[in-house]
């Protein structure tokens, strides 16, 4: 633990009651009070609804669902597209419900929404003092996966990139550094590396479209040139530790299902990064197709070419 550069937990000052940050306040208030006061599942039916009506309000967000299902799932109906567009946008305004149910409900409480379905795997490198990259994807209730491995004993370090507004950077730390979670800035790869080494879990998420930089092209879903970090191989191979993907997905009942439980690092191809990312996308593919609309759709996934002077036809 000694030498490590956390994110500097923020401390509350006068300042931060300043006219210009009550906004922030008010909104998180109403926030925790609302998901404080209603029972989970009208906060459910709220969610979804805030969802369609952000899907009227979003139109240019709801033309990248479609066209990211479209190049993603070729084999898909026009039909069956907009209805996980559709369902997408509902689970995307339930985001903000599910950030509040992280970040203001209680511990005994917030165990009741959790199912730990599959995290043996986990559980065994944690007894082994084996560090481990928790490979995690961009999905829309990623912060409630996030604490629920800190509420089950499986805390790790996130990374992180403070927010702007000091009040809401003094909200947003305290929400996602409870059950024990840490966080370390996003760009610090050496303090990655030995959190990795020290035997720690870092919460990484190699599923998005990061820019050509430490990046390769290689399929994703039907998409054969899709732009992908090598940061999970760097990661790995500078630290020696165990890769394992992650999720927490909402099943039908409401309930938040943690899996842990596929070890990629046993296989993997360390040599050669194009091949280690091909490989990768493999297990992230598996994990997004336990629950497809509740992942990110919303950003330009495949916004990159390998050529960065020609323009991106994907999404004219």
């Amino acid at each position: 633990m000694n030498n490590r550069t956390h994110v500097k937990k923020p401390e509350f000052s006068l300042a931060l009651l300043h006219p210009k940050h009550w906004g922030v306040w008010l909104g998180f208030g109403l926030l925790a009070l609302l998901v404080n006061l209603l029972p989970y599942a009208l906060l459910l039916k709220l969610g979804r609804a805030l969802g369609l009506l952000g899907m009227k309000l979003a139109k240019s967000r709801v033309t990248i669902a479609r066209r990211n299902f479209e190049l993603a799932f070729p084999q898909m109906s026009a039909e069956e597209v907009d209805a996980k567009v559709i369902e997408n946008f509902k689970n995307t305004g339930m985001a903000l419900i599910e950030t509040g149910i992280t970040w203001f409900w209680p511990t005994w409480r917030f165990k009741r929404i959790l199912i730990a379905k599959d995290i043996e795997t986990l559980q065994t490198l944690n007894a082994e003092g084996k560090g481990v990259l928790l490979c995690c994807v961009h999905a829309l209730n990623l912060e409630i996966t996030a604490r629920a491995f800190g509420v089950l004993g499986l805390s790790g370090y996130g990374a992180y990139r403070p927010h702007s507004n000091p009040a809401y950077e003094f909200i947003q730390y305290r929400g996602r550094t409870r059950n024990g979670n840490q966080l370390i800035y996003r760009r610090d790869l050496k303090q990655m590396i030995r959190i990795l080494r020290d035997g720690e879990r870092l919460f990484y998420l190699p599923d998005q479209d990061y820019g050509h930089n430490k990046s390769v092209f290689v399929p994703f879903f039907a998409v054969d040139e899709a732009c992908t970090t090598t940061g999970t191989s760097i990661l790995h191979y500078t630290s020696k530790c165990a890769i394992v993907t992650g999720s927490g997905f909402r099943n039908p009942a409401g309930k938040y299902e943690i899996i842990a439980n596929t070890r990629v690092d046993l296989d993997y191809p360390q040599k050669d990064e194009t091949a280690a990312a091909a490989y990768m996308n493999h297990y992230i593919e598996e994990v997004i197709m336990r629950a497809p609309e509740q992942w990110m759709w919303l950003h330009k996934r495949f916004k990159s070419l390998p050529d960065e002077t020609l323009t991106n036809s994907r999404y004219l």
